[in-house]
């Protein structure tokens, strides 16, 4: 990266303000970003938590809501009986797609590398714990 490049993408990320924090915040969060890669076409909300291993009903739905006061989703009662309800993706949501998929697919290919470095300073953070016996706080 040129240092004009570098320069601008400091000064970028310096901006993240009280009135940017916590939208990246929500959009960077765990479920919601899981809900936007599931919702590849309209789904009710039992079909959504069937891909959502682990989320629970309540967890589920504060990230739909919030999904949604964002913009990210819609929300559409359906006409049937009994009603039902299917969210999708908006134009706004479905912008996230490319760079959370050039994050993931970053994630799947260091995957091995970034473990290899977590596994190693786990190693030494053990050696030096077991090396010192003052060393039992965290290291800064």
């Amino acid at each position: 990266m040129a240092t004009s490049e570098t320069s601008a993408a400091l000064d970028i990320a310096y901006r993240c303000d009280d009135t940017t924090r916590p939208i990246l915040d929500q959009i960077a969060d765990k479920w919601s970003m899981a809900v936007l890669t599931v919702l590849d076409e309209p789904k009710r909300f039992n079909e959504i938590k069937r891909h959502l291993d682990g989320v629970t009903q309540r967890v589920l739905t504060q990230t739909l809501r919030r999904l949604e006061r964002n913009g990210m989703i819609v929300r559409r009662v359906l006409p049937t009986s009994p009603v039902g309800v299917e969210y999708s993706l908006t134009p706004l949501g479905s912008s996230l797609w490319e760079p959370f998929s050039q994050l993931c697919a970053w994630t799947v290919a260091n995957t091995d590398q970034i473990r290899a470095h977590q596994m190693e300073y786990d190693r030494r953070m053990h050696d030096c714990r077991s090396s010192d016996p003052g060393a039992g706080s965290t290291p800064r």
